[in-house]
């Protein structure tokens, strides 16, 4: 090894620790976003310590010829992290699974039926249930989808798949794969659209503005805890409709 180097190492490994510095803001500004959705018992330092640990490999692994920036491709990576750290706990108990597919099914069928999206009272009333067990329901239902993320495959009717398990480990998308995400942002579009007034302000502060809960509830003025009801309400009717677009698709293919 020559000298020069030699002397290349310290400073290649200082460049990594400024990025790493520079970038760490976003760990726990992340980890909140994360954590406000979740149930108490979850502890916030342990969200920020898997968001370092992708923080510290996203560092490793960016490329600054590609055509992403170091701020996008680490919150990829520390969002990834964070993920994966709570799927690993293996807390989403499979009754409330089966219970996420029910709601799920009710709003599909309410919506077929209405003409339009159902509302939380409707919901209750279909799957006999009361109005607050089903917000209850829906709050959990919310932490489990952030972990899982789960959606149905647009090719089959197979089970929902985790699309952040089955994401392609390679940092490059294929031409069909930004076709599909294309696609998928306008479903996206359709989708909001059949929410309520209230629903899609409430989607579009807390995911295009990226407001906290709380944040919302203010702009909105609303109670938090109200914000957070119609959040978690607009979640599955969100992704009802844009699987019954997949599904229109593949019938009039």
């Amino acid at each position: 090894m020559t000298r020069s180097s030699y002397m290349e190492i310290p400073a290649e490994r200082e460049a990594r620790n400024q990025m790493i510095l520079s970038e760490l803001p976003q760990v726990y500004y992340l980890a909140r976003r994360i954590h406000e959705r979740l149930p108490k018992h979850v502890e916030f330092e342990d969200l920020v310590h898997a968001g370092v640990l992708g923080l510290i490999e996203a560092v490793g692994k960016y490329n600054p010829r590609k055509n992403a920036s170091l701020t996008s491709f680490a919150a990829f990576r520390i969002r990834g992290a964070i993920l994966d750290s709570l799927r690993a706990q293996d807390w989403g108990p499979r009754p409330l699974r089966r219970k996420g597919r029910e709601v799920s099914d009710s709003i599909a069928r309410l919506a077929a039926k209405l003409g339009r999206q159902a509302t939380d009272e409707e919901i209750a009333c279909d799957m006999k249930i009361e109005l607050p067990e089903l917000h209850e329901l829906l709050r959990r239902l919310d932490s489990l989808h952030l972990v899982g993320q789960t959606a149905g495959s647009k090719f089959d009717d197979s089970e929902p798949q985790d699309l952040i398990a089955n994401t392609p480990a390679s940092d490059d998308e294929s031409p069909f794969e930004l076709c599909l995400l294309s696609e998928r942002r306008d479903y996206l579009a359709q989708a909001i659209a059949t929410l309520s007034e209230t629903e899609q302000m409430v989607v579009s502060l807390y995911y295009r503005e990226e407001l906290t809960m709380r944040e919302v509830a203010e702009v909105i003025g609303l109670a938090e805890s109200r914000v957070s009801q119609i959040h978690s309400v607009a979640i599955p009717k969100l992704r009802a409709a844009i699987e019954k677009m997949e599904l229109e698709e593949r019938t009039f293919r």
